[in-house]
């Protein structure tokens, strides 16, 4: 299990904590190179937007750092994470909470169980999962709620190969005895693995003293009502690197927003309509960039994260930033693979210091 509050001493002998985001498995995440963006940032700086937020990893990081954070995802999963783990100050769930989870639910509707079964998960666990969906809503509290959809999301990702659900091995490969010694979660109950991570999650709880807040907006949109922002943090899909996260993610999207209103389309189900990032199309990237930079202006620091295998390149990137910026370019080269076109053996992560 990991740690989530660890003890520090500073240099004249003083003992800070420093709390622990539970290890995340998202395509482009940053959890690798988070303390590279820190150290990277200006310091001087109060408020901090993460505009791209995913799974909070960057947002964490700069709560830790005693910054009022503001995180914004369009996923919806995504913002639960954010609410759980950068605007919650200090609600867990405790086991009378567990045992609501778990509780039979007579009201229970039956989205997964007829739609999901045999493609990620056998019957029996995609009733679990209508049933533990619907008890959330009996939660008392905004942050509990939201505390059991992130930890189930995590759990969710640890069930399924490679951690997303853009593919439909998962189950076959939960009953061959091979896989299951290789990667043995694929063949675990889902009750079980939330149990697992349950305090992991709640450890993560804390309160850094600011009143974080936690949006779930299309970020382009969003820029121009909020204010008092130091610095902005833009990690946005990068075309040419799976850019479209709701082909890889939309099991969780649908199981947090438990859809009436979709059809579920391919083999893997996935939900449609999609929603619109801007940043999935080619046609669309460039012009995307121009309006965030455009609405963001105003905002004195930008922190952008990109990559050599994207389009546009970074010759243009610099060009766009240039209309309203003065950009430095930090690189970091990926020695390994680790996971995604983007973080291959060789390839370039970009990070834009941009400034007045």
């Amino acid at each position: 299990m990991l740690l989530s509050q660890q003890a520090q001493t500073t240099l004249f002998g003083e003992t800070i904590k420093s709390h622990k985001l539970p290890k995340t498995q998202y395509l482009g995440s940053k959890e690798r190179l988070v303390r590279w963006i820190f150290e990277n940032a200006p310091k001087e700086i109060e408020s901090f937007l993460d505009a791209f937020s995913g799974t909070s990893v960057v947002g964490y990081y700069f709560k830790n750092k005693g910054k009022k954070v503001i995180v914004n995802d369009f996923l919806k999963f995504n913002f639960h994470i954010g609410k759980a783990l950068i605007e919650n100050k200090d609600i867990t769930l405790n086991d009378n909470d567990i045992d609501l989870l778990f509780s039979q639910n007579k009201k229970s509707d039956s989205l997964i169980e007829d739609t999901f079964t045999d493609v990620f998960f056998e019957r029996d666990q995609a009733r679990f999962l209508d049933n533990f969906r619907s008890n959330i809503n009996l939660l008392d509290n905004e942050y509990k709620k939201s505390l059991a959809l992130a930890t189930m999301s995590r759990s969710l990702t640890r069930k399924i190969l490679l951690g997303h659900f853009a593919h439909l091995s998962a189950l076959r490969y939960s009953k061959d005895p091979l896989r299951v010694k290789r990667n043995p979660t694929i063949a675990r109950p889902l009750k079980d693995l939330f149990l697992e991570l349950v305090p992991e999650y709640n450890n993560a709880v804390f309160d850094n003293e600011k009143d974080n807040e936690v949006y779930c907006e299309d970020t382009i949109q969003l820029i121009p009502k909020l204010k008092n922002i130091d610095l902005v943090y833009f990690d946005p899909p990068y075309y040419g690197c799976h850019p479209d996260y709701q082909a890889f993610y939309h099991f969780l999207e649908t199981f947090v927003e438990y859809w009436k209103d979709k059809e579920f389309i391919n083999g893997t189900k996935q939900y449609f309509p999609k929603k619109e990032s801007g940043f999935v199309r080619k046609e669309e990237t460039i012009d995307s960039f121009k309006k965030l930079f455009s609405v963001s202006a105003h905002i004195p620091f930008w922190l952008i994260s990109y990559n050599s295998e994207s389009y546009p390149g970074k010759e243009t990137i610099v060009d766009l930033i240039s209309q309203h910026k003065k950009v430095k370019v930090f690189e970091h080269e990926y020695q390994n693979h680790y996971g995604g076109k983007g973080s291959k053996k060789g390839t370039k992560e970009y990070l834009f210091y941009c400034y007045e």
